[in-house]
């Protein structure tokens, strides 16, 4: 089981890391927190502080169309927020 899928790389994400050393990850909805700290201290080779987790649920779109009314769902997913330690920091932009 893969628990990180990918990094969340916005705006506010990139502003909250700067300021209070936080980091954001889209994970397997199956992954608890403590598989998530460990998995981000293996990958990264940093130490967390903490981990806030949030279930995203997806939202209903429906928009018209020639053929009549088409309803669907975006995706599903979780994220989960990482606090590292002070002084530490992660560059998602090195291998690049």
């Amino acid at each position: 089981m893969s628990i990180i899928i990918k990094p969340v790389i916005t705006e506010k994400m990139t502003a909250q890391g700067d300021k209070f050393n936080r980091y954001g990850f889209v994970v397997n909805k199956e992954a608890n927190k403590v598989q998530i700290k460990g998995a981000i201290e293996k990958l990264y080779s940093v130490t967390v502080d903490s981990v806030n987790t949030q279930n995203y649920i997806g939202k209903v779109k429906t928009r018209n169309t020639t053929k009549g009314i088409a309803i669907g769902r975006t995706n599903q997913h979780k994220r989960a927020i990482v606090t590292l330690k002070k002084g530490e920091t992660i560059d998602f932009y090195a291998s690049i």
